[in-house]
């Protein structure tokens, strides 16, 4: 139900984030199609190879491929791959913990959108991303503003009386985000805001530095 609740979402229809004390918010997913504010503080960097992950409809990809930048989405709604490839991006029906193409050799990995809180355990969501650039290439991950709390959130997608199953979905603020980043490996962290948007721009260590 989550996959097929996200696919309606991505189509326009209307559908909330219902957490466990029944609060609820819009997903809006379909508004992730088009260029927001900020993309391009993350769209700038990626100079080399580019794995887009939780790639949605494919703005991003799409994005850097126009730019000439090879870049891969993955997503694990099927729909949202078939967004990406109608509007010319190369994208797979993949789990970032699954087999990825080309692991440990991208430039760049993109966590846009929140995806950083993708399973609900950054450290360990992090620790795989690592895993999939390459030595000295860097992580940019969207994350919340200094005075916004990290944690970890229980909720569910809704649709009218229609709800999938619960799942963990994590916060991360860039207060702590260098923390974070060192605990998973990376070498150095650059926060940067545009927009109102926060990122982390995470460095992967160079063959020796490891």
């Amino acid at each position: 139900m989550i996959g097929e609740l996200y696919a309606r979402s991505l189509a326009g229809a209307e559908v909330d984030v219902e957490d466990v004390a029944g609060g609820r918010v819009p997903l809006d997913a379909a508004r992730r199609s088009e260029p927001i504010d900020g993309d391009e503080a993350m769209l700038s960097r990626c100079c080399g190879p580019t794995l887009d992950v939780g790639s949605g409809p494919g703005r991003l990809t799409v994005a850097l491929a126009r730019r000439g930048v090879a870049a891969l989405g993955i997503d694990v709604t099927p729909h949202a791959v078939r967004l990406t490839r109608r509007a010319g991006g190369l994208a797979l029906c993949r789990d970032v913990f699954g087999p990825v193409p080309g692991a440990g050799r991208w430039a760049t990995a993109l966590l846009a959108d929140g995806n950083i809180g993708i399973g609900g355990d950054p450290l360990a969501l992090l620790r795989r991303v690592r895993e999939l650039v390459g030595p000295g290439g860097e992580v940019i991950a969207e994350v919340g503003a200094p005075g916004s709390a990290s944690g970890v959130d229980l909720v569910r997608l809704r649709r009218g009386e229609e709800a999938g199953s619960w799942f963990r979905w994590a916060r991360v603020s860039a207060r702590d985000a260098p923390a974070l980043a060192a605990r998973a490996g990376f070498a150095g962290v650059e926060l940067a805001e545009d927009h109102g948007r926060w990122f982390a721009v995470l460095g992967r260590p160079t063959r020796s530095d490891v």
